[in-house]
């Protein structure tokens, strides 16, 4: 636009700068042109996450939009739970191997297991473990309770281990559909590439992670 439409284009920076100061918030903004005339049609509060939502409130009061006060009431405190959860370093290579829903917030890394047993036996010699299953029902609480994190093969934002992840605060992704899961041999594979159970070794098993919504 900048290029093709630069008068329009200067317009609507200045714009954004008054609605903004006047707003004293980010603005999602509605436009158009006309044979070369700009013209707004709406703007409203722009929508975000708790992590944009604490960045955007810092840079409001930084830039003295807002003092630093109100910049603290701007953030909704249930959803400062978000941010409380381990992440993984934003500059850590990733080899996504699939993806899913990202059904309750967090990562986690550690050994994959598929039954609720296993998970709670590994837990008891202080191994870290991933729970894979089909999906998840109220007989897998203790395997839940005692996995890092969760990985189901169907499921979305509301089936019961994203509901249940989440009163755990323990991350979860759901309907990661592309995976195969074999319980009775152990395995889940994808696109020719098949991650094993946890074994007796710690140092030969493969280790799965789980981080908003994929899998590695």
């Amino acid at each position: 636009m900048e290029k093709a439409m630069p008068a329009a284009f200067n317009e609507l920076t200045r714009i954004y700068g008054v609605l903004e100061r006047h707003y004293r918030d980010v603005q999602d903004l509605e436009f158009t042109v006309e044979r070369g005339k700009l013209w707004m049609l709406q703007t409203r509060l722009g929508k975000r996450t708790a992590k944009a939502a604490l960045r955007i409130a810092v840079e409001l009061a930084n830039e003295g939009l807002i003092t630093r006060k109100e910049a603290v009431t701007r953030i909704d405190p249930g959803a400062l739970d978000q941010l409380l959860h381990p992440t993984i370093d934003p500059n850590a290579e990733r080899k996504i191997i699939a993806t899913g829903l990202p059904a309750s917030p967090g990562a986690a890394s550690g050994e994959i297991v598929f039954s609720s047993d296993e998970a709670e036996a590994l837990k008891a010699k202080d191994r870290k473990v991933i729970l894979v299953r089909v999906e998840t029902s109220p007989e897998d609480i203790h395997g839940m309770h005692a996995a890092e994190g969760i990985l189901t093969i169907r499921g979305g934002m509301t089936s019961h281990a994203a509901v249940v992840a989440r009163g755990m605060g323990k991350p979860c992704v759901s309907g990661a559909g592309a995976l195969r899961v074999d319980y009775a041999a152990g395995t889940m594979s994808i696109a020719g590439r098949t991650l094993g159970r946890a074994i007796s070794s710690p140092s030969t098993a493969r280790p799965g992670r789980c981080w908003r919504g994929a899998c590695r």
